[in-house]
């Protein structure tokens, strides 16, 4: 998170180190530049102060040596020409040689002779590649007799101007760097909070009510909104917990009163007549006694499964291995046939209360409800989605439309054709919450094709994440 907070700041101080960077970078040029243009002015003007005095007197032996010596320090041909361009002293076919490359000169040099001190032409600039060209005239007014020409590259201005642009860009660099080394632990500071709520809130959505905010840690605001978020977790967990300990203590304190109901109703079986109406009364008081006592014990094996908060990893295989010979000595008392088709090593996570209780469930409705001559159990491992593994109990029997299955999943619903079979409509349900709270999901789908064809029968997919293999920490 504070590196998305880090990608907003740094831009912005990009920005404002090269709105403060960049004019100053163009000064810095242009004080090159001009510094060097000085320098060429000053060098033509006293050559120019020479040049007449040697032209006037004709001694230009000595002037024609400085002309020399200072090629070959400076390496910048300069040249004393005539009225008609024609070179009189300096370096000639360095000048010539320079003077080729620069078709711009020509106003420069007639200007000079024409007595004028022309200003440099606005087509050069250090990083255009063009030379600066500075001529002054040998003379006075009327009196010019000829001009000092210098042919400048600037090449060595321009090495000078980049070396100041990459101090200046090193300059910027500091605070960008100083704003990276203090944003990072900064803003890893203000944000650290909010990363903890968001991993509370992932935990919480796991079925963790246990879980709370560190609200000594981070700038104020985000303590006391970790504050109201521990309270509203205390209230959340308080209120979870006496719903529980309500559904709990309520069906074990009605255990007794009901068992004692029943076995009072039950004694009076003996003292009834066999063929008067009491005895119709007495099987209906018996069956409704016993639908209460299997709603109890839903209840209270609800209260026990969700009071499990967390989802641990678990092989499927060593579930199955306490499961299968069960199902199938089940399956065959009630005349049934069991499949199952389970590759070996898959590892997920259990829901709480134990996945072999649901698919416990889930096989018992098979055999209870279907009327089905085989029940399949198949499992697969889904790579998409972040690695899904997918149990599916299928059968041949009447199955669920499809317009029910939705309230099938719902607490205490019983399909019409059920009323008459025992059970209290709390199972799928229950399997229902405890995958969702291990961040699956519970399908109710078709089944296997019916013996008949007369449609399909019932299937319950549950899938369940992916855990790491029993070699890497769960």
């Amino acid at each position: 998170m504070h590196r998305r907070l880090l990608v907003v700041l740094v831009p912005l101080a990009v920005m404002l180190v090269a709105a403060l960077g960049v004019p100053l970078s163009v000064t810095v040029a242009e004080r090159e530049v001009q510094e060097t243009y000085v320098d060429r002015l000053n060098d033509v003007g006293r050559f120019a102060s020479l040049a007449e005095t040697a032209l006037s007197t004709g001694r230009t032996e000595a002037l024609q040596l400085e002309l020399a010596r200072y090629h070959e320090l400076y390496g910048i041909p300069v040249a004393v020409i005539d009225t008609s361009g024609t070179v009189l002293l300096g370096p000639t076919d360095a000048y010539r040689e320079a003077a080729r490359s620069e078709p711009g000169m020509g106003p420069i040099v007639t200007a000079a002779l024409a007595g004028a001190r022309p200003e440099p032409s606005g087509d050069w600039a250090p990083w255009a590649g063009s030379a600066l060209v500075v001529a002054e005239p040998v003379g006075r007014d009327s009196e010019v007799v000829g001009a000092i020409v210098t042919i400048s590259d600037l090449s060595k201005t321009r090495g000078r101007i980049m070396l100041r642009w990459a101090q200046l860009a090193g300059i910027g660099l500091l605070p960008l760097i100083a704003l990276m080394a203090v944003a990072w632990p900064v803003s890893a500071w203000v944000l650290r909070p909010v990363r903890e709520l968001d991993a509370a809130s992932s935990r919480i959505s796991q079925g963790d009510l246990t879980i709370r905010a560190d609200a000594e840690a981070g700038p104020a605001e985000l303590r006391r909104l970790a504050e109201s978020f521990n309270t509203m977790m205390d209230a959340v967990e308080n209120a979870v917990q006496r719903q529980r300990a309500f559904v709990s203590d309520a069906s074990h304190q009605l255990r007794n009163p009901l068992t004692s109901l029943r076995l009072a109703v039950e004694s009076l079986e003996p003292h009834l007549r066999a063929s008067g109406d009491g005895r119709q009364v007495y099987d209906v008081a018996v069956d409704e006694l016993k639908a209460m006592q299997r709603l109890l014990n839903s209840l209270q094996a609800s209260a026990r499964m969700e009071s499990i908060r967390t989802a641990s990893p678990v092989d499927l295989d060593a579930v199955l291995a306490t499961r299968v010979e069960r199902w199938r000595a089940l399956t065959a008392t009630a005349g049934q046939t069991l499949a199952v088709d389970v590759p070996p090593g898959l590892r997920l996570l259990e829901p709480t209360g134990g996945l072999g209780s649901i698919l416990d469930e889930l096989i018992s409705n098979a055999l209870r409800l279907s009327d089905a001559r085989v029940v399949e159990v198949t499992a697969r491992a889904v790579p998409a989605g972040g690695g899904v593994v997918t149990i599916a109990v299928r059968d041949d029997g009447q199955g669920i439309e499809a317009s029910e299955r939705a309230q099938a999943l719902r607490r205490f619903w019983r399909s019409p054709r059920h009323q008459n079979v025992s059970g209290t409509g709390l199972g799928l349900a229950i399997c229902a919450d405890l995958v969702g709270a291990a961040g699956g999901e519970l399908r109710l789908e078709d089944g296997l094709p019916r013996p008949d064809g007369s449609g399909y029968g019932f299937a319950a997919v549950v899938a369940l994440p992916v855990a790491e293999s029993s070699g890497a920490p769960a």
